[in-house]
């Protein structure tokens, strides 16, 4: 006989991030981070779409000395975007997106290097913009990575205490293990 326990009170949203901790100091980090590229991305790419310059052309229209066409243009604001609302949604989920969108844009760059003097460079990519495409990724990931991941953050970090509850209660405490000590 199989026997159900009955539940009781409210339904409970489940969240994918629950299990990150989130950390308000940090959080301006991830915000200024997302908020700067989006912003730029944004402008860039309404510059490119004010220009009228044909969707898949790749006749060396540009836009900040960088090599655009329609689609890339549009791509700039979309990306721009999401980054935008990442900033506004903050906490990890702008982390997390700096993250992600800071390794697409190193894959990008390499993506669109190899596909430079090609028929199939449909973005109208140039080196310059390979180039822009590495340090924006990189910059993204630093802001999304930021007080995250590293070898010695402090023991008061979130993400640290996430990592190792049994020595969440600092240095001192009976589960931590200090630079002196080897477990």
């Amino acid at each position: 006989m199989a026997t159900h326990a009955l539940r009781s009170g409210s339904k409970r949203r489940i969240r994918i991030d629950d299990h990150l901790p989130v950390d308000h100091r940090l959080n301006l980090v991830y915000r200024i981070g997302a908020g700067l590229m989006g912003l730029g991305l944004i402008v860039f790419g309404v510059f490119g779409i004010i220009d009228r310059i044909g969707f898949f052309d790749t006749g060396g229209d540009e836009v900040w000395s960088l090599n655009t066409n329609g689609a890339l243009s549009w791509l700039s604001v979309a990306v721009g975007l999401l980054l935008f609302a990442g900033m506004v949604i903050g906490g990890n989920v702008a982390s997390t997106l700096n993250m992600v969108f800071g390794v697409l844009f190193i894959l990008s760059g390499f993506l669109n290097m190899a596909l430079l003097e090609t028929d199939y460079n449909f973005l109208a990519f140039e080196i310059q913009n390979c180039m822009l495409s590495f340090v924006i990724g990189i910059l993204l990931m630093v802001f999304g990575m930021y007080g995250r991941v590293g070898s010695a953050l402090p023991h008061d970090n979130p993400y640290w205490r996430a990592r190792h509850p049994e020595g969440s209660d600092g240095p001192a405490g009976s589960g931590a293990v200090g630079p002196d000590q080897v477990r």
